[in-house]
C-alpha cells in the first residue's frame, strides 16, 4: 500500500514508527496531577495508538509532537546521495516551512532528471523528455497540478508564493514515483531476465534475431 500522511484522528495512516499503514486508535491525553491523584485532560492535546506495533503518536491540534520524525515517505535508494540529501532535508523543515521544503523539492527534481540523462536546467521540458523515454504522461500532468513550474516568473527551482503543505509533500511523492519508474523498475527486470537459466536466455536470443 501507497505511503498515507498521518493525520490526527484518521482511522488509519502510515506509521511513522514502524512505517505499516495501520488503523490508529484515538483518545484524550491525561495527566496525573501532581499531589492529588487526580487526573486531567490536556485540552487540544491527543494520543493516537498504531494497531500494528503498539506505539503512541502525541498531536497538539493538527500537528503531530511524537515522534518528530518527517512524516513523509522514505526516498527512493536508488537516487543519487545528493538528491536524497535534498530530500531528507525537505522532510526535515516540511512541517515547519512548506515553502522551504517545496523549494528543496524543486532543486531534487532537477537533479533527478540530471541522473536520468538530462539537462536539469528546465523541469517542465526534462520531464518532456523523459516522457519520450517511458515516463508516464500522466506525471508529466502531476507537475502541472503540483505547479513545479507555476506561473512565468518563477524559475525552476525557485519559491513559488502560492506553495503550500500540500504542494509540498505531493512532490515527495512525484520524485520516488519518478525514480520508481525510470530506475527502480527497469533495474528489477534486468534482475529478473538476467537470473534466467543460461539456457532460456539462449533460446530468447535466438527468438529474437
Amino acid at each position: 500500500m501507497t505511503f498515507q500522511k498521518p493525520e490526527t484522528k484518521a482511522n488509519s495512516f502510515t506509521c511513522p514508527h514502524c512505517g505499516v499503514h495501520a488503523m490508529q486508535n484515538w483518545s484524550d491525553l491525561m495527566t496525573q496531577f501532581d499531589g492529588r491523584g487526580g487526573w486531567i485532560r490536556q485540552k487540544d492535546m491527543i494520543v493516537g495508538l498504531c494497531d500494528h506495533c503498539s506505539k503512541i503518536t502525541i498531536w497538539l491540534n493538527d500537528e503531530m509532537l511524537f515522534p518528530s520524525k518527517p512524516s513523509v515517505p522514505t526516498s527512493n535508494e536508488d537516487l543519487e546521495e545528493d538528491i536524497k540529501k535534498d530530500y531528507n532535508e525537505a522532510a526535515e523543515i516540511v512541517e515547519k516551512s512548506p515553502k522551504s521544503a517545496a523549494a528543496l523539492l524543486r532543486l531534487a527534481i532537477q537533479k533527478l532528471c540530471k541522473q536520468l540523462g538530462e539537462k536539469g536546467e528546465n523541469i517542465n521540458n526534462d520531464i518532456g523528455e523523459l516522457v519520450k523515454k517511458g515516463l508516464p504522461a500522466k506525471i508529466q500532468k502531476s507537475l502541472d497540478i503540483v505547479r513545479v513550474v507555476g506561473n512565468e516568473s518563477v524559475h525552476p527551482g525557485q519559491i513559488n508564493l502560492d506553495d503550500n503543505k500540500e504542494t509540498a509533500y505531493k512532490l515527495f511523492d512525484l520524485i520516488n514515483l519518478i525514480a520508481n519508474t525510470m530506475i527502480t523498475q527497469p533495474k528489477e527486470i534486468d534482475n529478473l531476465y538476467n537470473n534466467l537459466p543460461t539456457e532460456k536466455l539462449k533460446s530468447i536470443t535466438e527468438r529474437d534475431k
